[in-house]
C-alpha cells in the first residue's frame, strides 16, 4: 500500500494506525506534531483509532513560536 507523507511516497505492507506511521516514519518530536490526513485534522486522541489507507497523503505538522526582541 504506497501512502504519501511529508510529499514523500512511502510504502506500507499493511494498513497502520497514526500512531505507528509516526515510528515508522520516524517523526521528529511525535509528542509535538500535529497531523494532517487528506487535508483533515487528526485528533491526538484518535492517532491510535485512524488509519491511514492507499493513497492517503499525511503531513506531519510542526508549528514553531517566534520570539520577541
Amino acid at each position: 500500500m504506497k501512502v504519501k507523507v511529508n510529499g514523500e511516497e512511502l510504502e506500507l505492507e499493511k494498513p497502520v494506525s497514526i500512531q505507528e506511521l509516526l515510528v515508522i516514519a520516524k517523526a521528529e518530536q511525535p509528542e509535538y506534531v500535529t497531523v494532517q490526513r487528506n487535508d483533515a485534522f487528526v485528533e491526538r486522541d484518535k492517532f491510535g483509532d485512524t488509519f491511514v489507507a492507499e493513497g492517503d497523503t499525511i503531513e506531519f505538522l510542526y508549528f514553531m513560536g517566534g520570539g520577541a526582541r
